[in-house]
């Protein structure tokens, strides 16, 4: 039997193990490919033609899937209940100063540590809205007198 019949059938297990033990498609591409090399080795072909059989294979089912399995294994940001206070409208009550690290507002029954996020600071009792949140901390900015109103 021809010895690259062995080869190909070598780098099909190979390649077919290490897509079991991975976690994302890293290698099923290199299965096809080595499918069809396999299939033009047993014709004896050269080969140089089975390698390009294997690159050619493996490139097309790459540039094929990609995209579909890009579009399975990206998991969309799910959102926790914490994101439900970003846009709204907090009460100052310890100042927030971003250079002295200070500051906290009351939002949703909760005290939260708070930072300007355009780095003004902002007296207790002031309301400000939520921007976002960076790990514990909320940033916030202070509203005008008309945005507060609503």
């Amino acid at each position: 039997m021809n010895l690259m019949i062995w080869v190909w059938l070598g780098a099909i297990v190979v390649f077919g193990v290490a897509e079991l033990i991975t976690e994302g498609m890293v290698s099923i591409w290199f299965v096809a490919g080595a499918l069809a090399a396999l299939g033009v080795s047993m014709v004896d072909f050269p080969v140089s033609i089975q390698v390009l059989a294997f690159v050619i294979v493996s490139a097309i089912a790459l540039a094929a899937s990609r995209p579909l399995v890009r579009r399975f294994m990206t998991k969309p940001a799910v959102p926790t209940n914490l994101d439900r206070i970003i846009g709204t409208v907090a009460q100052v009550v310890e100042p927030v100063d971003n250079a002295k690290a200070s500051g906290a507002v009351y939002v949703d029954g909760k005290t939260w540590t708070a930072r300007s996020s355009d780095g003004e600071t902002i007296p207790a009792g002031a309301q400000v809205e939520i921007q976002r949140i960076e790990g514990v901390k909320l940033m916030v900015h202070v509203l005008s007198g008309m945005e507060a109103m609503k």
